[in-house]
């Protein structure tokens, strides 16, 4: 639990470490739960949060309002692709005929991109959301001087009660800002 139980919604720890991982140059970050914000996440009732920070996942018991969101220091000129490391309870509830949405923007001031994701067919073991990808692009214009990306996992607007969902983690992948060239054939 958080410092104050007075507080319903779990507030991200800075002491929690991002996880990171380097492949071929690029950078994988992954944030454990601990590590993200949590609408009802300090209310038992809603959330079952990860005792600590092993890999256990925080998982949903029941909300109707699903907003899971945190923060990154992008670096001007890197692309990024977003999403969440997921998996359904075999009693999942709730995700009929209602999607998930995956959102991302660069600054406060920035317009989302999002990708809608559907858990309605069962699924088995981790996998990860959005089912598209979700690129984001950190601008390299000298003027920017915003360059933190934020990002969510949102359900907030059928109403429905919902539950089974355990979060992983959040992923912060790095990709090529541009498409690399292959040399003609010969």
């Amino acid at each position: 639990m958080a410092a104050s139980t007075n507080k319903p919604h779990w507030d991200s720890l800075s002491t929690v470490q991002a996880e990171t991982k380097t492949e071929n140059g690029f950078v994988t970050t992954k944030y454990p739960p601990k590590k993200l914000n949590i609408i009802w996440g300090n209310d038992s009732r809603y959330w079952r949060l990860p005792t600590d920070n092993n890999g256990s996942p925080a998982e949903l018991i029941q909300v109707s309002w699903l907003e899971v969101t945190g923060t990154f220091d992008g670096v001007k000129g890197k692309k990024y692709e977003i999403g969440f490391e997921v998996s359904l309870t075999p009693d999942a509830f709730g995700w009929n005929g209602c999607h998930v949405y995956v959102m991302a923007k660069v600054g406060k001031r920035g317009k989302y991109s999002w990708k809608r994701s559907s858990l309605e067919n069962p699924k088995t073991g981790n996998f990860q959301i959005p089912l598209e990808t979700l690129d984001i692009k950190v601008d390299d214009n000298a003027n920017n001087t915003d360059n933190k990306i934020y990002f969510g996992m949102y359900e907030v607007w059928s109403g429905k009660w919902k539950g089974g969902l355990k979060i992983y983690n959040a992923i912060i992948k790095e990709v090529p800002a541009t498409p690399s060239a292959t040399p003609p054939a010969t």
